[in-house]
């Protein structure tokens, strides 16, 4: 018993002490991030010089912006690796890492999809302030579109067909393949209904904006609603990890009877494959419902 509460007692010294030196280090390399940036960039000079050193520049910017947050997986698995004296927690943070990428991409595409959406909704709606206005239909898209940014890169390509007198639909359509921006379809449809049948535009606009709002409104009540059934799933997903806090707090040892006992080993991969199963069934429950809006 005091070897084991000694080799406890060493390992989280090491594992403070290893904390202390990533922090110290970390803190260093922030500092000298800071001096190359400044020697680089003049202090907040604009974004321009010969391409290496904006190379140079944006690979600073990315490390100063810290480790991505599934790089965490793999330091609690190091943690708990050392607490442990075993190396599967280390095996099992390190395939933790490429899920949680995986997740983090998926919410950074939702996020670009629905502010896609929202600057189409914005397009429909200051194109047809435009159009009231009085002007024409192609000068009145190079001045609504000018502020929607959100569109991506694909927005160039409707410029440059309403200042030059280009394919509108065709442009703008093609700007429609972008995830989020679908509402591009209908502008196009309205705008060939009013360019070959002289109909009215602002009035399509309007109904267009109405429907893409209330489709956008719809779509974010699902998803409020459904946001007590991702919270609940992750708190169910913690539970096993209370319980082992719980077992360290009434000092027994689960980790040494997980990952050194075949018991424990046996009941560490069921659980495992069952809280993996649990949220995947969640995550596509919730997927099939937001796909049916």
């Amino acid at each position: 018993m005091s070897g084991s509460y000694g080799f406890s007692t060493g390992a989280a010294l090491a594992t403070v002490a290893a904390l202390g030196a990533a922090a110290w280090a970390a803190s260093g390399w922030q500092s000298g991030v800071r001096r190359a940036r400044s020697l680089f960039a003049g202090g907040g000079a604009p974004e321009t010089g010969p391409p290496a050193v904006r190379r140079i520049r944006d690979g600073l910017r990315r490390l100063r912006s810290g480790p991505r947050a599934e790089w965490w997986s793999l330091a609690a698995g190091l943690l708990l690796a050392v607490l442990g004296a075993s190396v599967l927690p280390a095996v099992a943070g390190a395939a933790g890492v490429p899920v949680l990428r995986r997740v983090r991409l998926a919410r950074r595409d939702r996020r670009n999809r629905d502010a896609r959406q929202d600057a189409v909704i914005a397009l429909c709606g200051a194109l047809a302030g435009e159009v009231r206005a009085g002007r024409q239909p192609g000068e009145a898209l190079l001045y609504a579109a000018r502020d929607s940014a959100g569109l991506g890169e694909a927005r160039t390509g409707v410029l440059a067909a309403a200042r030059f007198g280009g394919d509108v639909p065709g442009a703008l359509a093609v700007a429609a393949r972008q995830p989020g921006a679908d509402g591009l379809r209908g502008l196009a449809a309205c705008w060939r209904v009013a360019v070959d049948q002289g109909a009215g535009l602002a009035a399509g606009l309007d109904r267009l904006e109405g429907a893409l709002r209330a489709e956008r409104d719809g779509r974010g009540d699902l998803r409020a609603q459904l946001a007590g059934a991702r919270a609940t799933a992750v708190m169910l997903a913690g539970l096993p990890a209370l319980g082992l806090l719980l077992g360290v707090a009434l000092g027994a040892d689960p980790l040494h009877v997980l990952l050194h006992t075949g018991a424990g080993l046996g009941c560490l991969l069921a659980g495992g494959v069952l809280e993996g199963l649990g949220l995947w069934w969640v995550a596509r429950i919730v997927r099939g419902a937001e796909a049916e809006t």
